[in-house]
């Protein structure tokens, strides 16, 4: 048997047959081991199943598997193992990077945990989300909170579950952010410096170790990105409990899994308990200009002022 990376992500401890370089390895001596990662033979299992297929996806009730053409046939299972069927070894990155998105974003539906699609950032002890479409502008939000010194509890996907006492709570991920050439040329960075999340990508794998909270933290708020026309931000809290679960179903990462996982109601269950213990906010970003760091003084100065509000 092949030896076992053991790796800590998710506030699960993983052994993985494949190396990921970006997790925290495990310094727990004889770990209970909650996700197993493995290498195995999926092509005749996805073939036999082939009249299940939707859009690349066989989704069944306690299982996920996809199939990336040119790369791997993925199989999650049970909230608690991945099997990969790597079709070309090369391409070691783009195999890491399905395994802890989508891949894990499956594991999380499968153990009742919230998968959003954003970043989350650490703001005087409590967590805020912050959430919107691909390209909006999230990773580069959360890294101008980083660069002034706040820190990071995860990229891309934002566990949210709830504690004994129905606090929402967001769980670190791993010390690395994913920033487009924009962003870097903004911030002064070098991109030949990170590693391209795939080759030939203009997106790259940004470590930020020294800024990365290891702790679960409780969430405060949610902040949707959006794309405006318009050459003022434009923030406000989202009013309504049907807008702020439409909200929360709209990121949800995956969404479309949640139907044939059977998880519409426990969504629905989770979310509206979340929504009344947090605040929600739209935050609109004008398209004609780089505005982050005047984001980024608007939230503090709002978050700042509505904490005082509400405590």
């Amino acid at each position: 048997m092949q030896d076992m990376n053991i790796y800590e992500a998710f506030g699960f401890t993983f052994s993985s047959e494949i190396s990921f370089p970006e997790l925290n390895k495990s310094e727990q001596l004889n770990p209970k081991i909650d996700i197993v990662i493995e290498k195995d033979e999926l092509y005749s299992l996805w073939s036999e199943q082939e009249d299940l297929i939707n859009d690349g996806f066989i989704i069944q009730r306690n299982s996920v598997m996809f199939f990336v053409p040119g790369t791997a046939i993925f199989l999650i299972q049970g909230g608690n193992k991945i099997i990969i069927s790597p079709l070309d070894p090369i391409k070691e990155d783009e195999i890491r990077l399905y395994t802890l998105g989508t891949c894990m974003g499956a594991i999380l539906l499968q153990r009742k945990i919230l998968p959003l699609h954003g970043s989350a950032v650490v703001i005087d002890g409590k967590a805020y989300a912050i959430i919107g479409d691909s390209g909006a502008g999230k990773s580069t939000l959360a890294s101008a909170f980083i660069r002034r010194g706040y820190q990071l509890l995860t990229d891309d996907v934002v566990p949210v579950s709830l504690n004994s006492e129905n606090v929402p709570v967001v769980t670190p991920a791993y010390p690395q952010q994913k920033l487009w050439q924009e962003s870097l040329d903004y911030f002064g960075m070098e991109s030949d410096n990170f590693q391209p999340i795939i080759e030939r990508e203009t997106k790259f794998t940004v470590p930020v170790k020294s800024h990365f909270a290891s702790e679960s933290i409780p969430l405060a708020g949610v902040i949707e990105l959006v794309k405006i026309e318009t050459d003022e931000i434009n923030l406000h809290s989202l009013q309504g409990n049907l807008q702020k679960l439409n909200t929360l179903l709209t990121h949800t990462y995956r969404n479309f899994f949640l139907a044939d996982l059977d998880l519409i109601e426990w969504h629905f269950s989770i979310t509206a308990k979340i929504i009344d213990k947090i605040q929600l906010y739209q935050l609109g970003r004008p398209t004609s200009h780089f505005t982050v760091e005047d984001i980024t003084d608007l939230l503090l100065e709002t978050l700042n002022r509505e904490e005082k509000v509400y405590d």
